[in-house]
């Protein structure tokens, strides 16, 4: 298994240079890691501050981790902190956050590179959030007697880690000082692995982070006018096969408002919405037409969102959220954003991988459908059943206040074992 794994981190970097002869986020990758060495030395060139570094896959992984970095920052605030991200998804929209004193990408994962990276950065505390494991980094950081955790991990069953060829994968799993997790299925599939004193269930750190988030809203002007004191109903993350479910019942439906994020915002991904949407217009140019004074021409009931960085704020605004990615392989994306302010959430019925969106369908707050004809039938309901309503919009705000607590959970083991000291 370490052959193959070898093979693919050799096969990687050519395959994505190639690849980015033509695709844009494949060329980020790429230029992101030129000369990353040298920026990495010129940064911690004589540092003598202890260093946090958190690693984590693209943006979602962030916002998971993003809540214990900040509570870092807060109790130790002479630590450097370093935060990177594998993904141009999550480096790009998150490269000047901050809350760290450097963001970059990671290099690709190999002995030299991670024995190279070590030797710069030398952190005294190194956190991998959910499900990145790289093998030599791992292998580095353990060797270093460096403390190691892995934080709102998850696991299935299916994984390598539980199959009877996973010797490489639990080696990387043995690495860890310490294993949070989400929940008690994934503590006890490690328990089956053999993994037992350094393996607690601390929670998901999302529900500290989408309750922050909530607790620091501030009015959108644009969307107020837009919103217009409807009933409206918030898309987040869509793809193609989530906005042909919408669509129909957007158009058929003007007296309600239609807000879309799609989960891609490139020139071809608008233009698509703006023609399954008949009354559609983009964010920025009903931004610009109302600073402008102007009224809109003809009557638009849906908005779709052409920016990144909103949508946790636009689900305040919603009557009732949908959210995207259910009618797809890799299933739905962050249910917590919406059901956090107490709102009725609906998705597609790709979502097994996710617990908290079968814990919440389990507690009423949340809603799973099959097709078009079903999410019509639900959105209406809902509409229309003020009692209904109210008893899935409690249940979603109550799932998230019950599941807060990780962060803190995490920092009182960093604490109590003095990983790092003032």
């Amino acid at each position: 298994m370490q052959a193959v794994y070898r093979l693919f981190i050799w096969i990687y970097p050519k395959a994505a240079w190639l690849l980015g002869l033509y695709n844009h986020k494949a060329r980020l990758w790429v230029k992101g890691r030129s000369r990353l060495f040298k920026k990495l030395s010129v940064f911690f060139h004589n540092n003598r501050q202890p260093v946090v570094w958190m690693h984590t896959a693209s943006l979602g992984e962030f916002e998971q981790g993003r809540p214990i970095l900040e509570r870092i920052r807060q109790l130790y605030p002479k630590h450097k902190i370093l935060l990177s991200f594998f993904s141009p998804s999550g480096y790009e929209i998150r490269k000047h956050y901050e809350g760290a004193d450097l963001v970059c990408y990671l290099p690709m994962d190999g002995s030299g590179n991670a024995s190279r990276f070590l030797n710069i950065v030398q952190p005294s505390l190194v956190i991998f959030v959910k499900y990145e494991f790289w093998h030599f980094y791992l292998q580095e950081t353990r060797q270093r007697n460096i403390p190691l955790l892995l934080v709102s991990g998850i696991f299935r069953k299916d994984q390598p880690f539980f199959q009877w060829y996973g010797g490489f994968h639990r080696a990387m799993l043995s690495c860890f000082t310490q294993l949070f997790v989400q929940n008690a299925a994934s503590a006890t599939l490690l328990q089956t692995a053999g993994f037992h004193a350094n393996v607690s269930i601390s929670g998901d750190t999302r529900f500290d982070r989408v309750i922050a988030i909530a607790s620091q809203f501030q009015t959108l002007p644009v969307i107020n006018r837009f919103c217009d004191h409807r009933a409206v109903i918030v898309a987040g993350s869509t793809w193609t096969d989530d906005d042909e479910v919408l669509d129909h019942f957007a158009n058929t439906h003007p007296e309600l408002r239609f807000i879309i994020a799609p989960h891609d915002i490139d020139s071809d991904r608008l233009d698509e919405c703006l023609k399954l949407y008949k009354h559609a217009i983009l964010y920025s140019a009903y931004e610009e037409m109302l600073s402008e004074g102007a009224e809109p021409q003809r009557h638009f009931n849906v908005l779709i969102i052409d920016n990144i960085g909103m949508l946790s704020k636009l689900y305040h605004y919603a009557t009732l959220a949908y959210i995207g990615g259910g009618f797809g392989d890799d299933g739905i994306h962050n249910i917590l954003e919406a059901a956090v302010y107490g709102k009725p959430v609906l998705f597609g019925p790709v979502y097994q991988k996710y617990f908290e969106a079968e814990e919440l369908l389990d507690a009423g707050g949340a809603f799973s459908v099959d097709d078009a004809l079903e999410l019509e039938k639900q959105f209406k309901l809902l509409l229309e059943n003020k009692a209904l309503y109210d008893v899935a919009a409690k249940a979603a705000l109550d799932y998230v206040q019950q599941h807060a607590g990780a962060t803190q959970k995490i920092i009182q083991y960093i604490q109590a074992n003095r990983l790092l000291t003032n």
